[in-house]
């Protein structure tokens, strides 16, 4: 159990049966009345985000979370099957607890969120900003560097995302997990 005023950002907590990670917060002091812990807190299954003012001093109950790195080994029908790089054991991970699964490749290592009490995973997630090979791009022009006009490429993963007109097929490329979105080109 914890108290209110000691939720941070990353804490976990269980509430009305549900996980729930602290993403912002905030201790207000009203000019009458108690201090007050405004939280923004998200839906560790759903996603879903939801404002939540805690009195201070109110009691909750916190919930150990461990990350531990995984390396993805390959696909078995709709799961991930990932192996723990301390003890070499070998999970399977449903593709909605995954993070930007459609921009990891074999041999890429994730970060596995999972409850210390239950040994449950909670979900798994890329890293912000991963290099992938450009499999097909149209070609581009030279000198196409001075506009910001996007064309439709598709990476090594099968992922398709939009890159600048001077992008060639077979160019790596520094894509953001998050969105899909071209950061920039990498040199091999």
């Amino acid at each position: 159990m914890i108290k209110s005023q000691d939720i941070k950002k990353g804490v976990c907590i269980r509430m009305d049966g549900k996980l729930y990670f602290c993403i912002d917060f905030l201790h207000v002091k009203p000019g009458k009345g108690n201090t007050i812990m405004r939280t923004t807190l998200k839906d560790v299954v759903s996603g879903r985000v939801l404002e939540k003012r805690f009195n201070i001093g109110e009691s909750l109950e916190d919930v150990r979370v461990e990350r531990r790195p995984y390396q993805y080994l390959y696909q078995e029908g709709e799961d991930f099957l990932f192996m723990n790089q301390e003890t070499f054991d070998q999970v399977p991970i449903a593709r909605d607890l995954i993070t930007g699964v459609e921009y990891m490749k074999e041999g890429d290592v994730v970060t596995v969120v999972s409850d210390a009490s239950t040994e449950t995973i909670l979900y798994a997630e890329m890293p912000i900003k991963v290099v992938l090979k450009i499999d097909y791009t149209e070609p581009g022009l030279r000198g196409d560097t001075a506009t910001n006009t996007l064309k439709d490429a598709t990476l090594e993963t099968g992922a398709k995302i939009r890159v600048p007109l001077f992008i060639e097929t077979g160019e790596l490329v520094e894509v953001d997990t998050r969105d899909g979105s071209y950061q920039n080109r990498v040199k091999a």
